[in-house]
């Protein structure tokens, strides 16, 4: 069996990473062949986040494009292509009308809520020609629509014959136990992201700073963001891959805030998980799949207004017992419901059904 991989970013790009590029060595092991074709080169994906340069932009686009057709005219090698969100990040879904009416069986995969417009602060360009009803266009094209969570599952439903919620894994071999908390005085609040989520550190920068003067020597510790600052001590750090892991060992708290909007209803936990595996104990909005990945008070918090915010936070930075206890439960949990090898095994089963593998006469 043979499965070509349309991702939208290179590895750099945490939603590809993690909905695609960490389960192909074992779906490889489980007798599947992969083949992984990213739309963005890194050097485009950086740019990405760069604003202006429209004309550098624009050429790598052209580039992103060529690229992503001739990767299209080898279709016919796969049993199964699998689409990790809309092939084209603009016009109508014309690549996806082409390859359904030749036949091609076509998974659709997306964690976001992409009906949703949200205008790029980076790139106005891609804004302009971005349709977010092309989400429901792709959904009736696709064999199956996998989804982030049960709420875009549920959306899905209205346009596909076939959607079905796959949560994203985490590597608890990669990310190992962070070092035992302890109360020395170098309190670490930490976030991880990209550019364009950091803006939702303003939501909660008032209780930071309040944090940082009840707690001397706290500070933010920003990996993957750059443009957030603050009248208390905030240090940023670039994203990479090793970074990452050497960010999560310093981290005492894990951040998630988000807005209450529906568009937060499309995330899928990803912070927080990630959080949680390294044993950093996550304070999280309350609202869509956060309330199902986290137990209140036993494996994270979870907050709403700013007094909850802060009550969290200080009850956390004040006992490096309790971070640590919360710590252990969540990375136990992620452990034992959100394996690499156990999620790989049920993209396994569905390429298979998708493909008419598992089918009876």
């Amino acid at each position: 069996m043979r499965v070509l991989f349309l991702t939208r970013y290179p590895v750099e790009g945490a939603s590809s990473r993690y909905r695609v590029c960490q389960y192909i060595p074992h779906l490889e092991a489980a007798g599947i062949k992969c083949d992984v074709s990213s739309y963005m080169s890194p050097a485009m994906y950086r740019l990405t986040f760069q604003p202006g340069r429209a004309s550098e932009k624009i050429v790598h686009a052209f580039v992103a494009t060529l690229r992503r057709v001739a990767a299209l005219a080898r279709f016919r090698r796969y049993d199964v292509v699998f689409m990790q969100r809309e092939l084209l990040p603009f016009g109508p879904p014309v690549l996806e009308r082409i390859l359904k009416a030749i036949g091609a069986r076509l998974v659709f995969d997306y964690d976001d809520a992409l009906f949703i417009f949200k205008p790029s602060k980076f790139n106005h360009l891609a804004s302009f020609f971005r349709d977010p009803k092309k989400t429901y266009k792709i959904f009736a094209l696709s064999d199956c629509v996998l989804a982030g969570n049960d709420y875009l599952r549920d959306i899905a439903k209205k346009y596909a014959n076939d959607a079905r919620t796959f949560h994203v894994a985490e590597d608890t071999n990669r990310i190992q136990m962070r070092p035992p908390h302890a109360g020395n005085g170098h309190l670490v609040l930490g976030w991880l992201g990209s550019k364009s989520t950091e803006k939702y550190l303003n939501l909660i920068k008032e209780t930071l700073a309040e944090v940082c003067r009840k707690f001397p020597g706290a500070k933010l510790r920003i990996v993957g963001g750059g443009d957030f600052t603050a009248d208390f001590p905030v240090e940023h750090m670039a994203w990479s891959l090793d970074g990452e892991l050497e960010a999560l060992r310093t981290f005492d708290i894990g951040l998630m805030p988000l807005p209450d909007e529906e568009w937060s209803l499309g995330k899928s936990g990803g912070k927080a998980r990630t959080y949680m595996a390294a044993g950093v104990p996550p304070v999280c909005t309350a609202i869509g799949y956060n309330l199902e990945l986290i137990c209140d008070g036993k494996t994270g918090y979870l907050v709403r207004s700013v007094d909850e915010w802060q009550e969290a936070l200080v009850k956390l930075a004040a006992d490096p017992a309790l971070r640590q206890r919360i710590g252990e439960a969540a990375r136990r949990h992620i452990a034992e419901n959100f394996s690499v090898e156990g999620q790989a095994e049920k993209l396994a089963e569905i390429l298979r059904d998708v493909a008419g593998q598992n089918r009876t006469a």
